[in-house]
């Protein structure tokens, strides 16, 4: 299996804006991110919280692999793709769009508001605002979207469709959002791009997202294809008891519910673990579902 190498990364999560800043405590007194003060005003008037931090993460993490200096995009935009990873993007504008309908019907529509009602809308944005004609695509089922964001973005890869994939996972903060999971939401994402062997410099390598019926056969196929303690991102702390022994487990629960953008910023996190010079592996598990993460040079 061809390598997937993790050549820029992106945070955007009150008081972290870099990788390594995820594996710290965040800061409860912490200003929400402002996508104006990176990219501007321009072109964010009428787009919902999630897509402005998902335009955001896109500027961050594609200047961070050297894809794109300031608003010129340094290769060949119709080989980079954008997979997104989101459950609660826009659910804000849904709900606000099925209010107006049922209080004025279909006329009580903004033509401003409509299209990000798109489930799509987040990737869609990105790919028309840096001009990434590649594969676009949203994942949203739930807990593992952002590995399996990962998965497909890696798969676009390997199988030549794209020379670069950025991946962002995002999720907003809004009175909607909370009703949803019944408590506060992580205002923002990361985003990484992956990058197929020799396209880019490699901060991370992928190992393949397995998934199996319990989170133990995970750990088991996860330790297998890259054994050592190393780093846990975990979903839940009571993983932790499945871990080996020795393993340092870190679950990002601080930063609120990640939802669909947990997968992404754990293998952020992980970048981040190896920017400080880990070289023990990094693993990523939701349930049943996991990523082993490696440091370039590392047996893989």
């Amino acid at each position: 299996m061809s390598p997937v190498a993790v050549t820029g990364a992106a945070v955007a999560l009150p008081g972290a804006a870099a990788p390594a800043a995820l594996l710290t405590a965040p800061d409860p007194s912490a200003e929400p991110v402002d996508p104006a003060s990176l990219i501007g005003k321009k072109g964010l008037r009428f787009k919902d919280r999630a897509t402005r931090v998902g335009l955001h993460l896109a500027y961050a993490a594609l200047h961070d692999a050297g894809l794109l200096d300031g608003t010129e995009l340094k290769a060949e935009g119709a080989r980079i793709g954008v997979v997104v990873s989101s459950n609660l993007g826009n659910a804000d504008t849904v709900c606000k769009a099925v209010e107006t309908i049922a209080k004025e019907t279909t006329s009580g529509l903004s033509p401003m508001d409509t299209p990000n009602a798109s489930s799509n809308i987040i990737a869609s944005e990105t790919a028309i605002r840096f001009g990434l004609g590649g594969p676009n695509l949203t994942v949203c089922n739930g807990a593992t979207s952002g590995l399996d964001a990962l998965r497909w973005a890696a798969l676009l890869l390997r199988s030549h469709r794209a020379d670069h994939v950025l991946v962002i996972g995002v999720e907003p903060d809004n009175e909607v959002t909370r009703r949803l999971v019944d408590g506060p939401v992580a205002d923002g994402g990361a985003a990484l791009v992956l990058s197929r062997e020799g396209t880019g410099t490699a901060r991370a390598l992928l190992g393949p997202v397995l998934r199996t019926a319990s989170p133990a056969t995970t750990v088991d196929g996860l330790v297998a294809a890259a054994p050592d303690a190393g780093l846990w991102l975990t979903a839940e702390s009571a993983e932790s008891a499945l871990l080996p022994q020795g393993a340092d487990v870190r679950t990002l629960d601080g930063w609120g519910e990640l939802s669909g953008a947990r997968g992404v910023v754990q293998a952020a996190a992980a970048t981040g673990w190896f920017d400080e010079g880990h070289r023990a592996p990094a693993y990523a598990l939701i349930g049943g579902t996991g990523l082993a993460l490696t440091a370039p040079g590392q047996p893989r």
